[in-house]
């Protein structure tokens, strides 16, 4: 089967062919005869599959015959992150470009006057993020009632992330009669019961098992310690022929950690995650798409829908809180018939995170071993045998390069510690003199026989305490005058004679002799003292 079987027109056929495609893939072939039948439609297949040209391939065929008009766009895709919602733009470029049709994309982290810009002059396709149309919606700059064509892309996730109050919003705005289509890797039951309300008779066109991964991507799951996944990381990217590769993390500052240990190590890496704005995030791709840089460390920002060619290896840092996005994560690899490896970093508390993600997609996980390495690991050194009590020290052979050894005496050949001469044999040391023993105790001289003390006088005829010389009497005080019966204090003022300490101070060089009035009245300088001859 090729595209021409499809349906599609020889102008999309031609812009297929430009492309490199020549035969579609299932997903495709199962959807696109039904879109083009105006049909609603549940698309569930692995990433990496080619949803994307499913529903942007049959859009443009229906999208030729019509006019468009201002701020009523024709049709509205709607895409969770901004990273894809640019990748479905460069499709619609790509195999568009043998067709009349304007396109307009409306993305959070830049500036609306393009964008509004853009809407005024009227557009068949508009691509769109939740967020950045609502804001426009609510500003007046664009209207939903000429929408004749919905895609919800990326459907799980749409509705998983809290998006569902503004896709019910946005749907509400849309008319009753549209087409609407939903394509997603994933689809739990839950979330395909929020659907319904969405789509009118739907056909579910399931090419494979939901939640399943690709064949193509061998994934190992590796038990690991927190502290001890840096260290194994860097060493994976050393020894298993990383040509390519993305790192997912669930928070933005491990994002940054890990890719900032990885420069300081040598490795040319990059990041991107929610907090870069947008023009940084584009540039960003840009470098990995280049090969300006090989491995990318992300959040789950770009774990959904992004195709980068080439990618050989995804790391999951962190296991995924939400098992559906493993399944996203590790379809960054093996795309498009190549063939990739995916590992999955375990910590002590992500088992029930692992064990989430083995139920959804009903494998279990090969855990990763030596056999799995893709380099030749070094032999380990062989263990040196113990040798025998009785082994000649011949027998050991020298090391290349280096000068043989004199052989030492075997330690058997020593004197035994029971052979050895005695102690009296050998050379004494030069006998230190004895010491004087000192008299027993018992020889010493008896108490009664020492000296006697002198004996103290006894205490009756010491002087007593009575007959010693009394201390001199001080005079008595006399008793100070009551504070009631004291004068007051200006009666005492003027009562009390002048003493001359209260007289003021006066110095020698002071004069106190009455000065006239004009005259000078201060201390007289030393130098009008001195005559003049």
């Amino acid at each position: 089967m090729n595209f021409a079987d499809l349906g599609l027109s020889e102008e999309l056929q031609q812009a297929v062919a430009d492309a490199g495609y020549t035969v579609p893939t299932a997903i495709q072939a199962e959807a696109i005869p039904p879109v083009l039948m105006m049909k609603d439609i549940i698309g569930i297949a692995q990433t990496g599959t080619g949803k994307t040209a499913s529903f942007v391939l049959p859009m443009i065929d229906i999208l030729a015959n019509g006019r468009r008009r201002a701020l009523m766009p024709r049709s509205l895709i709607l895409e969770p992150t901004r990273e894809l919602a640019a990748q479905v733009a460069e499709n619609f470029e790509k195999y568009g470009k043998n067709h009349n049709l304007k396109m307009a994309l409306l993305i959070g982290g830049v500036q609306m006057g393009d964008q509004v810009k853009a809407l005024s002059d009227g557009v068949d396709v508009l691509i769109a993020t939740p967020g950045r149309l609502m804001d426009l919606f609510e500003r007046g700059k664009i209207m939903l009632n000429g929408c004749e064509l919905l895609v919800i892309d990326e459907a799980d996730r749409m509705l998983d992330m809290g998006f569902i109050p503004d896709i019910e919003f946005i749907c509400s705005k849309l008319p009753e009669t549209r087409q609407t289509l939903l394509f997603s890797a994933t689809m739990p039951p839950p979330i395909e019961k929020l659907t319904k309300q969405f789509l009118t008779n739907p056909k579910r066109i399931a090419v494979n098992r939901a939640a399943s991964t690709n064949e193509n991507i061998t994934a190992f799951k590796i038990p690991v310690k927190s502290r001890e996944k840096r260290e194994t990381l860097r060493w994976l990217l050393k020894n298993d022929l990383v040509e390519t590769a993305i790192i997912f993390a669930n928070k933005k500052t491990t994002v940054r950690e890990i890719n900032k240990e990885l420069q300081s190590y040598g490795f040319r890496s990059g990041e991107i995650h929610g907090d870069m704005d947008q023009s940084n995030r584009i540039a960003e791709l840009n470098r990995f798409k280049a090969g300006d840089i090989n491995i990318l460390v992300a959040s789950d920002v770009a774990a959904r829908g992004l195709d980068i060619k080439g990618v050989s290896h995804v790391f999951n840092y962190d296991t995924p809180w939400h098992p559906d996005d493993y399944v996203h994560r590790v379809g960054r690899t093996g795309r498009a018939g190549a063939f990739g490896r995916a590992f999955t970093f375990v910590a002590e508390d992500d088992v029930e995170n692992i064990a989430n993600v083995e139920k959804l997609t009903g494998t279990v996980i090969n855990v990763f071993g030596k056999k799995d390495v893709r380099v030749e690991l070094p032999k380990a050194a062989p263990k040196v045998e113990a040798k025998a009590e009785d082994a000649a020290p011949e027998a050991r052979e020298p090391r290349e390069g280096r000068p043989r050894r004199e052989a030492r005496p075997a330690r058997d050949a020593r004197p035994a510690r029971e052979e050895r001469a005695p102690r009296e044999e050998r050379t004494a040391r030069e006998e230190r003199p004895a010491r004087e023993p000192r008299p027993a105790r018992e020889e010493r001289a008896p108490r009664e026989e020492r000296a006697p003390r002198e004996e103290r006088a006894p205490r009756d005829e010491r002087p007593a305490r009575d007959e010693r010389p009394a201390r001199e009497e001080r005079p008595a005080r006399e008793p100070r005058p009551a504070r009631e019966e004291r004068a007051p204090r200006e009666e005492r003022a003027a009562h009390a004679p002048r003493t001359d300490r209260d007289a003021p101070r006066r110095y020698p060089d002071h004069d106190d002799t009455p000065v006239p009035a004009g005259e000078w009245n201060g201390p007289m300088p030393g130098f009008l003292g001195v005559g003049f001859s």
